[in-house]
């Protein structure tokens, strides 16, 4: 379960490898084509040419896709038969992908702030 962050560990530099890591995750975010993705992964398994056909590009396009966001650690893998089917990993990744989709929504309609 994911526990907020008290007030004092706001005031302490998180660790490196942290911050490294955090880095990749958020970088592989920065991509349009890698956030719808990842976004139907938080819902359900998918496959290459499934996913291709639900964004709207070419497979080849999307096994890259797949692939950095699987270095990066937002998806795991696992066989089905003769194809791999894929997910979003953890429940991590659906929450920091739905709190940033959540800020931007409050940033583009000019909501107020939660406190």
């Amino acid at each position: 379960m994911y526990a907020p962050v008290s007030p004092d560990q706001w005031r302490e530099l998180p660790p490196e490898d942290r911050v490294t890591a955090a880095v990749d995750s958020l970088r592989m975010l920065a991509d349009p084509t890698r956030l719808r993705m990842l976004w139907l992964l938080c819902g359900a398994e998918y496959d290459v040419t499934t996913l291709a056909a639900a964004v709207g590009i070419a497979r080849p396009a999307v096994s890259q896709h797949l692939a950095k966001l699987r270095l990066a650690g937002l998806v795991t893998t696992r066989r089905d038969g003769r194809r791999a089917v894929y997910r979003a990993r953890g429940a991590h990744v659906p929450t920091m992908l739905s709190e940033a989709l959540e800020a931007a929504h409050h940033r583009v309609a000019n909501l107020p702030d939660h406190e």
